[in-house]
């Protein structure tokens, strides 16, 4: 119980950190994201549900599948290269990977919907030296299990294969309480 209390506060902060706290607007954001209105239905993929396992290959060649990656803090970014607010989030991405990809705990994936895959999304991926993982998923696959409703969309997963965090929009991942956060989570070790 004690476990879940903190994989729950850990959570809260990461939805914080992410800027999802109540946000009550009409319309759509200024990122185009649609915002849900209170006592609107929750997404079908929300914070507590499991992760959907997936099988896709790197832009290096290998297969990265989802279920390889348990016992790991996961960071999930489906995006496509013609986004611009896709790309406006990506730099800090790649601080936030700088910042974790020496910790064995955790993995950065983003997953590419370019539906021309390589050949849209290498030149993109070389051009701006992004180090972080990229998959490549031409078909839509994680974007239909993860009733993505536009790019970018984000998702925490925690070690247990649980979605811990879900954020719609392009956000600032190079922050210091995101950084705080996704650390306390590494470090919850849940049995």
């Amino acid at each position: 119980m004690e476990n879940r209390d903190r994989l729950l506060n850990v959570a809260a902060a990461i939805i914080v950190a992410a800027g999802l706290v109540m946000i009550i607007m009409t319309g759509r954001h200024s990122s185009g994201v649609q915002i849900s209105e209170p006592g609107e239905s929750e997404p079908a993929v929300s914070a507590g549900s499991v992760a959907a396992d997936f099988k896709l290959e790197a832009l290096d060649g290998h297969t990265v599948s989802l279920q390889s990656l348990r016992g790991k803090v996961v960071f999930l970014n489906v995006w496509a290269s013609w986004c611009g607010p896709c790309r406006e989030e990506m730099p800090s991405m790649q601080t936030l990977y700088e910042t974790f990809k020496n910790n064995p705990n955790f993995v950065m994936l983003a997953v590419s919907q370019d539906t021309q895959g390589r050949k849209s999304v290498a030149p993109y991926i070389e051009k701006n030296g992004y180090g972080f993982t990229v998959l490549l998923d031409p078909e839509n696959q994680v974007g239909e299990s993860y009733d993505v409703s536009g790019v970018p969309e984000t998702f925490i997963i925690d070690q247990q294969g649980k979605i811990a965090a879900h954020h719609m929009g392009p956000y600032d991942w190079s922050r210091a309480d995101v950084k705080q956060a996704l650390q306390e989570l590494i470090d919850s070790k849940k049995g």
